[in-house]
């Protein structure tokens, strides 16, 4: 696999607002988004004792997808644990689903987590939420340093465990924000308390005014992605840049100096996101080009 690195930088206007945009789309087809980030120590790191890796979240996450290419790749069974798997998903398997069952990955479905400390396996944490990760987010820490050296920046991205936005404030002098998607403010700083104990280090997090459950299907959500690829002729994530679009528009007053956006790729995601919002706001979706 060879990677795009160092991601190319942008830039774009949407909604009145300048600002960067950190191509992180663009690192691999198949390997993107802060996942890649995430998991670079997987890629890159020797590991000759591991047979298995084994990790858990939802069906259609794309840390699922990228682990079972990984593993595809190094030659390791992947164990992967769902609580369940929603009936279409089932009877029509598509998108990160889909892709990482090809991948070889192997499926628990509705049965307990089985966390092993054989020297052999290698467990990761949902979402990829793992101190290793620091590795590769400081690589991309050091990649926004070269472009824009000493000017005043701020860098925004949304986030599910937080990890990628704590580590990148662990690395960079400027101010990190980002929004809960998974969760709200509170979960999301018991999850960067796990990964570090002093709270100077931490982004700082922005808030929406209404309250957004995970995964759940919002006419808001569409309508800015819509919007999105409108104006900057760039494809964002369906699941966690509209929330992080939102934050950025209801929170513009606090944004002074240049602003530079992570994307999160996870693009193969949204062929099941589309589908559910084609069919839920099949009268907004319409006129959106796919």
């Amino acid at each position: 696999m060879r990677l795009t690195l160092p991601s190319p930088v942008t830039r774009h206007r949407f909604s009145g607002i300048d600002f960067y945009l950190k191509r992180d789309d663009l690192i691999d087809r198949d390997f993107s988004g802060n996942k890649a980030r995430k998991f670079l120590w997987l890629l890159e790191q020797e590991m000759p004792g591991i047979k298995r890796v084994v990790s858990y979240g939802s069906a259609q996450s794309n840390a699922m997808y990228s682990l079972s290419l990984l593993a595809k790749m190094r030659g390791w069974k992947f164990h992967y644990y769902v609580d369940h798997i929603p009936k279409y998903l089932r009877e029509h398997p598509h998108g990160n689903y889909l892709a990482a069952l090809q991948n070889g990955m192997i499926l628990h479905e509705g049965e307990a987590l089985q966390k092993t400390d054989d020297a052999n396996t290698l467990f990761i944490e949902e979402g990829g939420r793992d101190m290793r990760s620091e590795y590769g987010i400081a690589g991309l820490a050091r990649e926004l340093h070269e472009v824009f050296g000493k000017v005043p920046m701020q860098i925004f991205l949304p986030s599910g465990t937080g990890t990628t936005a704590l580590f990148l404030q662990k690395h960079l002098p400027w101010r990190v924000l980002t929004t809960p998607c998974v969760g709200d403010a509170r979960y999301l700083k018991q999850q960067f308390f796990e990964l570090e104990s002093d709270e100077r280090l931490h982004p700082t997090i922005l808030e929406t005014a209404r309250k957004y459950h995970f995964g759940k299907l919002y006419r808001d959500f569409v309508k800015i992605w819509i919007e999105l690829k409108k104006e900057t002729k760039v494809t964002f994530d369906l699941l966690y840049d509209p929330k992080g679009w939102l934050a950025i528009l209801e929170n513009r007053d606090i944004f002074e100096g240049s602003l530079c956006y992570i994307h999160q790729g996870g693009l193969l995601g949204n062929e099941s996101m589309i589908r559910r919002y084609e069919r839920k706001f099949h009268e907004v979706f319409k006129y959106a080009d796919k």
